[in-house]
């Protein structure tokens, strides 16, 4: 989840010192290389997650929430894929979009998270 936050702060700082007339290939390689970390450890958390809700399916009468936060993972996961590309933008050397835009991009995970977390803990449903 830290490399979710953290990856649309470098896109922001890419394109903040690229106007600035920097050297952000840096940068660059740092996405790469976060992305890549990022997506194995998205799959170990996928994979783990898709053993418990196997184990627990039987006994999933009743657990709405658990339905509605199966479908805030998949928005977070296309969160992730919206993040590659945008990676594979900056590796080509440019990001079409402001520092304002990936700022905001940036909230839309923790949106996600939180409402992920209240669907754990609180059940509504």
């Amino acid at each position: 989840m830290a490399g979710i936050f953290y990856l649309p702060r470098i896109f922001v700082h890419y394109v903040e010192g690229k106007e600035a007339g920097q050297d952000v290939a840096r940068l660059a390689i740092m996405a790469d290389k976060l992305y890549k970390f990022m997506t194995i450890m998205m799959m170990l958390a996928i994979g783990t997650g898709i053993w418990l809700w196997l184990a627990y399916f039987p006994l999933a009468e009743g657990m709405g929430w658990l339905h509605a936060k199966i479908v805030f993972v998949g928005l977070l996961l296309a969160y992730h894929m919206w993040t590659k590309k945008r990676t594979k933008e900056m590796q080509q050397g440019h990001l079409d979009h402001s520092g304002v835009y990936y700022r905001w991009a940036n909230e839309i995970p923790l949106l996600l998270a939180i409402v992920i977390l209240i669907l754990v803990v609180v059940k509504p449903f």
